[in-house]
C-alpha cells in the first residue's frame, strides 16, 4: 500500500504534520500555556521523515538531487530548515523555535504543493552528469533553510524585544529566551548560512570558470548578491555596527529576497533544462 504512494503523497502527508504542529502550538499560546517542546519535536520530526521520503522518490525518478523546479527547491528549502532545527534545535532549549520552524515548514509545502505550475509533469534532470553543480545547488539551496531559521529567530528576538521595552512580560513572550541567548543564536546561524552558500559558489566557480560560454551571468549574480548581503550584514555585526533590533530586522527582511532570487534561478536555467536529457514525467 505504501509502495503505491506518489512522492506527492509522501510531500502532502509531510505538509500535514507540520500543520498540526503550527496549529496545536497556536492553541498552546492562546490558552496561555506553552507549546510541547517534546510533542512539537515529534510532530517535526514525523514530517520531516516523510518529507525525505518524498523527495527520495523524486531524485530517484531524475537521477539525482531533485531540485529542478519551483516545488522541488522550495521543498528542499523546508527540508534544510527542518534538519537543522532537529540537529541542533533542542540545544537551543526553546519551544517556541519548534513551533515557529514548524510554521515556515508547513508554509513551503503547502504552498509548493498547492500551485501547480510549480510542478510539471515533465521533469529534467537539470544537473546531467556534473557532479560539481549538483553539490553547488544542494549547498546553496541548504544555506537557504539555515536563512529561514534565521528570520525565525529574528522575529523571537524582535518579540522579546518589544515586550522588553513595552514592560510586558507575560504571555507567549515569556517562553522566549534572552535577548542575548536570542542574539548569539543569530549571530551563529548567519556566519553558518554565509559559510555554506560561500562554500557552494566556490564549488560553482570550478565549473564556471572551466565553461564560461555555459555560465548564467543573471543566476550568478544573484546568487552572489545574496551572499554578498548576509556577509555584509554578519561582518557589520562583527564589528559593532549592526545590533540588536536593527541586526534581526536585516536578517528577517533578508530572507524573502532570499526565496525571490530562488525563483529568479529556477527561471533562469529553464531554458538549459529544456535540452537537457533525461526527462521524467511524474506519477500523479
Amino acid at each position: 500500500m505504501l509502495a503505491e504512494l506518489t512522492d506527492r503523497a509522501w510531500l502532502w502527508a509531510a505538509a500535514g504534520f507540520y500543520l498540526v504542529g503550527f496549529v496545536l502550538g497556536t492553541w498552546s499560546l492562546l490558552r496561555g500555556g506553552r507549546p510541547s517542546g517534546a510533542g512539537m519535536y515529534v510532530l517535526i520530526a514525523a514530517g520531516y521523515a516523510l518529507q525525505l521520503i518524498g523527495l527520495t522518490l523524486r531524485g530517484r525518478a531524475v537521477g539525482g538531487c531533485p531540485l529542478g523546479n519551483n516545488l522541488e527547491i522550495y521543498q528542499f528549502t523546508a527540508w534544510s530548515a527542518i534538519t537543522l532545527y532537529l540537529v541542533i534545535g533542542v540545544t537551543f532549549r526553546t519551544s517556541l523555535l519548534g513551533y515557529f520552524t514548524s510554521c515556515l515548514a508547513a508554509a513551503l509545502t503547502v504552498v509548493s504543493l498547492a500551485i501547480p505550475s510549480w510542478d510539471p509533469a515533465l521533469r529534467i534532470r537539470i544537473f546531467g552528469n556534473n557532479h560539481w553543480i549538483e553539490l553547488h545547488a544542494a549547498l546553496a539551496v541548504f544555506s537557504y533553510g539555515v536563512f529561514g531559521l534565521l528570520a525565525l529567530t529574528s522575529i523571537m528576538f524582535l518579540a522579546r524585544n518589544h515586550s522588553l521595552k513595552s514592560k510586558k512580560l507575560d504571555g507567549w513572550v515569556s517562553f522566549l529566551p534572552s535577548i542575548l541567548d536570542l542574539d548569539q543564536i543569530g549571530i551563529r546561524l548567519l556566519g553558518m548560512g554565509v559559510g555554506i552558500l560561500g562554500v557552494s559558489l566556490a564549488v560553482a566557480s570550478i565549473y564556471w570558470l572551466r565553461d564560461t560560454d555555459r555560465a548564467n551571468f543573471l543566476k550568478i549574480i544573484s546568487t552572489v548578491a545574496m551572499w554578498a548581503a548576509y556577509a555584509v550584514a554578519l561582518s557589520l555585526r562583527l564589528s559593532g555596527r549592526l545590533l540588536a533590533r536593527r541586526f534581526a530586522w536585516t536578517c528577517l527582511l533578508l530572507f524573502p529576497l532570499a526565496l525571490l532570487s530562488l525563483q529568479v534561478v529556477n527561471d533562469t536555467r529553464q531554458p538549459a533544462a529544456a535540452r537537457a536529457p533525461a526527462p521524467v514525467r511524474a506519477k500523479r
